[in-house]
């Protein structure tokens, strides 16, 4: 289905918006990706500079490129707990939705798919940080979208994402990945933390099964039935690495409301026919491979 079709990707030069474009690319859609500042095309995307805070910018983006598909991954992701963070987040993850979600009501569209987090409470918990707050939010304006409106929205609930070629070096992958390749211990929290994972390339996987259609009015999880502890996590990482590094557990305070994470994969299967396919293992070994080409 994808032959030909017009697909508008938000946040495009993040780190799952850039391999989204790229595979989307590969399977023959018309590809527009969108960010603040204009960039050069490197599969035959078409880019757009568009500031999604801005209800008019919003609405002629998406009157320019008359998408069948929305994919909405641009986000302010920060697990920072401090009373500055709310704005920015605000404006970045749910303003920036809401403002699509409006832009394209009553177009042609088949299909938008928003970018959830697992990070979102559940079973009336708080949420945790600004972010988590208004990725909840997002998910609320979708649902109301759909059912006043009839926008064909869904939303997947990403887990924690790693993989080749995530650049922001303060992530806990990057992060442990490139201190233990150059030999040196990377600093971390206790490490008790049970945290979902999930491959790249899996969600691409189901970024592409939902905005295919079938899931509209569906709020779906994407990540791993089992947690891991980020203590297990940088072991293995380690032991995949093989150098003289070290993780020092213990040596960073722990944020507040760092709750432990959970995903169930299980209406992504029933909907989307989607389960994540690459093990924890395997995964960090392609990642640890292309840092060691990029560090």
């Amino acid at each position: 289905m994808w032959e030909g079709t017009p697909a508008l990707v938000t946040g495009a030069t993040g780190f799952i918006g850039a391999h989204l474009v790229r595979r989307l690319a590969t399977l023959g859609a018309r590809v527009h990706a969108v960010s603040r500042r204009p960039r050069v095309s490197e599969h035959g995307e078409r880019w757009h500079a568009a500031d999604l805070s801005d209800p008019a910018a919003t609405t002629e983006l998406v009157a320019e490129a008359a998408p069948e598909v929305v994919f909405h991954l641009a986000s302010e992701v920060t697990g920072v707990r401090e009373p500055d963070a709310v704005a920015p987040t605000l404006a970045a993850n749910l303003t920036a939705a809401v403002n699509l979600l409006t832009a394209v009501t009553g177009t042609p569209v088949r299909s938008v798919v928003l970018a959830g987090s697992v990070e979102e409470p559940r079973d009336g918990l708080a949420p945790g940080s600004p972010y988590a707050a208004a990725k909840a939010a997002a998910t609320g304006y979708a649902r109301m979208f759909h059912a006043l409106w009839q926008v064909p929205v869904s939303v997947l609930r990403v887990a924690m994402v790693y993989g080749p070629g995530q650049r922001e070096r303060s992530r806990l992958i990057p992060y442990a990945t490139t201190e233990l390749l150059r030999g040196r211990d990377p600093e971390l929290t206790s490490g008790t933390r049970m945290v979902t994972w999930v491959y790249v390339e899996d969600v691409v996987d189901a970024f592409v099964l939902a905005g295919a259609g079938g899931a509209a009015g569906e709020v779906l999880d994407v990540g791993t039935a089992e947690p891991v502890s980020i203590r297990d996590t940088v072991e293995l990482l380690a032991r995949v690495v093989g150098g003289p590094g070290r993780p020092r557990f213990g040596a960073v305070a722990a944020r507040p409301l760092d709750r432990a994470q959970r995903s169930d994969p299980g209406p992504a299967e029933r909907v989307l026919g989607w389960r994540p396919a690459t093990e924890l293992e395997e995964g960090l070994r392609r990642t640890v491979a292309w840092y060691a080409k990029h560090l």
